[in-house]
This record gives structure tokens, C-alpha cells and sequence, in this order.
């Protein structure tokens, strides 16, 4: 048998893009041949990438586009939109696309569709072409296990089959192996929004095509997530970064230099990733107080689209001579500096394995989705960060920030035990491999 041809198919986002672009990568160095479909929008933005970045990428990896239907006045951060009308739109031409991949070349025709959550669609088109299909899941395994178990809990009263809200403050374990989480903090409770919770609803249903789940997290990370599918397969933790997706958000590589001048284990590095926006404009005062209050180096990544520019009036209480403003950072970079303390996150799982896999300490600040899950594994299950407590009126005070930082900073067992953490995750590189392989010769059949 030849090697396999893999049709890569990612929601058109960048926590989904990057993540599947590293991972056809990787596919691509064992041999494979990867086509990877992308909205007409992110394929001009990967095309017009550096001419460096694009020409390696397309060096093992075909580029291929469809619109998805998304008007340029459009919101993109409407995300219930986004997720409608790329259903609506690409689903009626992905077949032609299929048809005309295989005509170029037809001894290697496509024999796998790898998805990411939202396109669960592109498996059913699969389904019914007789292709083969995987789900590639950018988040952790406890969270794809949380969406698998969406019927049982509707079923056992436990969640409502409208809005997936708990019927009653409580805590759950999806599996007797699985840590203890909170009722609201399953990852579809989201911007108060019951549109993801119905959508992953059936999502589910149709990602079950998928005769495997991949997930961008490795098997000690998340045991007790892996006794609930036999799906599930660890192949990370995958650091690729070599070639990112041309970012609308430009990476200032200037605060590595900044850091370079920097004390070891000194700095604060302040992130919330591609989506987040910190609201209203007093939390982000007092988020810039308190990193004032500190007293120490810290970065901050402030994006151009968070609502405020980086010419805000707020902005102005971060000027302090300690800290180093970007509008967006090299971030795996960062985390490696030696000059690095601590980790202020949303915990996005790309963040959260980012951090991990450097050994760096956690402040957690989780939003929404399966930020919170995430928080719950970095606080209570492997204990290497802390989290930061809102007030009454839901905020973040700067006393908080300025405590808890200093506390953390100041506990040398959950320093120990993010070193601790680190090894065993990069110890774990070696059965992610040995799972990939495995995939790779399912594929080949």
C-alpha cells in the first residue's frame, strides 16, 4: 500500500487552523500526502503569508479552497453565524472538490478526511463518497469526552436538553476515573448562547462517523479521559511551530530581545489568546494596576481587536518602565525564555499544553467554553497555578492580582511540580508517536 492522502478540513478559525496545519505537518514528514482545504479567505491570507513560510508549506502540502459564505461586512466573531454558513456553503461544493483532487491524481486518491469540531459535515460528505474519516480535536480529551456525554447527562436529568444548564448547582464526573468538575463549567456553557450547546448536540452525532478522535494531548495528562471512548487517541503534544498561519495578528519578536535583558524567572507574561476581550474597560484597569503593583517585568499582549487600541486611555496606567506592551507575541517563544515566572491565561488548551510543556506556573483566568475544565486540571488535578478569584461584581480587583501572583511565585512545591509536570509530558512525546503510527497504518488500509 502506499502512504495515505489526507484531506485536512479545519474550522476557519485560528485555534483550529494552526493546530491542523501543524498536525498536516507532521503527517507530511512521515510521508503522507496532505491536501488541506481552507475558506477562501484564510487560504489568501496563507498564501500571502512570507513568501518563505508559504513556499515550505506548500513544499509537502497541496493548498485548496472553497468560500465560506461569511460576507466580508460580516461579523467574524459571530460564531453561531460563521458556523451556519460555512455548513451552508461548503458542504454543496465539497463533493465536486473531492472529484476534482482525485482526477489530478488518480493513483493516490483521498483516502482519509481529517476534520476539526463544526465540520463534522465534511465526515457525512466523506461518509457518503465512501471515504474514511478522523475528528482532530485542537482542545483537551476531557473536554471532546464532556461533548460525548451530552445525551447521558439530558438523559439522567442532570443538564437541560434546551439550554445545557444543570438542573441544579452540583458536581460531575463523567467517569469514575475522571476528576470531580462543576455543573457550569462544561465547556458548551458559553457566552450564554444556547445555540453551541444545540449545535454540539448534534455535532456529536455526526463526529461518531469519525473512526477516530486525535487529540492534541498526551495519556498522563488526562488519564481518566481516555476510559470513555474507545476513539480517543492521544498524538500530542504536538510543538511544531515552524510554519504558523499568516496571523491577522502580526507577532512583535521584539520582546524576545526585551526578555533576553531580563533577570531568570522574573517576568509575568500577561495572554488571553485569539478570541478573548477583556470587559468592560475597568477590568482591564485593574488588571493594569495591578501588574504596576508588582513591582516586576512583565509582558502584556493587548490585541488590536480587543476593543480598545493600544493608544486607550487605559492603556496608559500599563506605561509603567516594567512592562513590555505587544500587540501580539511569538508565544511558545516566550514561554521557553528562562526569564520566564509565570503565566497569566485564559487557558485556551493550546495555551494550557504550551505552558505545560515549559514547566511555566499558572494564574488562571478562564472566560468560557472549555477554559473552564482546563482550570479545574491546572488548579485541582495537577496543582501548578492558582486562580484568580473575581468580586462581588465579577471582577478582578488589582489587590488580587498583585496576591496572588506574589503567592504563587513564592510556592516552591507548585514550582517543583511544573517541572515535574513538563518531563512527564515530554516524556510522553514517545507514545504520541507511537499513536500516530498507528493511525497512519489505519489510514493506509
Amino acid at each position: 500500500m502506499g502512504m495515505p492522502h489526507f484531506l485536512a478540513i479545519p474550522y476557519p478559525i485560528l485555534g483550529h487552523m494552526n493546530p491542523l496545519l501543524e498536525f498536516s505537518q507532521v503527517l507530511a514528514k512521515f510521508g503522507c500526502k496532505i491536501t488541506f482545504l481552507s475558506s477562501d479567505e484564510n487560504y489568501n491570507r496563507l498564501k500571502s503569508g512570507c513568501a518563505e513560510q508559504s513556499k515550505v508549506i506548500e513544499s509537502h502540502i497541496k493548498l485548496v479552497s472553497l468560500p465560506d459564505g461569511v460576507d466580508p461586512d460580516d461579523d467574524r466573531k459571530d460564531q453561531a453565524k460563521v458556523i451556519l454558513t460555512t455548513i451552508n456553503t461548503m458542504r454543496t461544493k465539497l463533493p465536486n472538490l473531492i472529484q476534482d483532487i482525485n482526477a489530478l491524481d488518480s493513483d493516490n486518491n483521498i483516502s482519509c478526511i481529517i476534520v476539526t469540531k463544526n465540520m463534522g459535515w465534511a465526515l457525512e460528505v466523506g461518509h457518503q463518497l465512501g471515504i474514511n474519516g478522523a475528528l482532530f480535536w485542537p482542545a483537551s480529551a476531557t473536554s471532546l469526552a464532556s461533548f460525548n456525554s451530552i445525551q447521558t447527562l439530558v438523559g439522567e436529568g442532570i443538564i437541560d436538553s434546551e439550554t445545557g444548564l444543570p438542573n441544579r448547582k452540583q458536581e460531575i464526573k463523567l467517569s469514575p476515573k475522571m476528576p470531580l468538575m462543576d455543573a457550569v463549567a462544561m465547556p458548551w456553557y458559553c457566552l450564554d448562547n444556547p445555540f453551541f450547546f444545540l449545535h454540539m448536540k448534534e455535532e456529536m452525532k455526526i463526529l461518531n462517523l469519525g473512526e477516530w478522535w486525535l487529540c492534541n494531548t498526551c495519556f498522563d495528562l488526562e488519564k481518566g479521559a481516555f476510559s470513555t471512548s474507545p476513539k480517543l487517541l492521544p498524538i500530542g503534544p504536538l510543538m511544531e511551530d515552524e510554519h504558523k498561519i499568516n496571523s491577522p495578528f502580526v507577532e512583535d519578536t521584539s520582546c524576545i530581545d526585551w526578555l533576553d535583558q531580563q533577570p531568570p524567572q522574573s517576568v509575568v507574561y500577561v495572554s488571553f489568546g485569539s478570541m478573548v476581550s477583556i470587559k468592560p474597560p475597568s477590568q482591564l484597569k485593574e488588571l493594569a494596576l495591578g501588574l504596576n503593583l508588582l513591582k516586576r517585568p512583565y509582558i502584556l499582549v493587548v490585541r488590536k481587536d480587543n476593543g480598545f487600541g493600544l493608544n486607550n486611555a487605559y492603556v496608559d496606567e500599563f506605561r509603567g518602565s516594567q512592562g513590555k506592551i505587544v500587540s501580539w507575541a511569538p508565544q511558545k517563544k516566550v514561554l521557553s525564555h528562562p526569564a520566564i515566572a509565570c503565566f497569566i491565561s485564559h487557558c485556551g488548551w493550546n495555551s494550557t499544553l504550551e505552558g505545560v510543556y515549559n514547566g511555566v506556573p499558572f494564574l488562571c483566568w478562564p472566560f468560557c467554553s472549555d477554559q473552564l475544565i482546563n482550570k479545574t486540571y491546572i488548579c485541582d488535578v495537577w496543582k501548578v497555578g492558582l486562580e484568580l478569584e473575581k468580586d462581588e461584581n465579577g471582577l478582578i480587583l488589582r489587590g488580587e492580582i498583585k496576591k496572588k501572583v506574589e503567592k504563587l511565585l513564592e510556592d516552591e512545591e507548585i514550582k517543583e511540580r511544573s517541572v515535574k509536570l513538563m518531563e512527564m509530558v515530554i516524556k510522553n512525546k514517545t507514545e504520541g508517536h507511537k499513536n500516530l503510527n498507528k493511525f497512519i497504518n489505519w489510514a493506509k488500509k
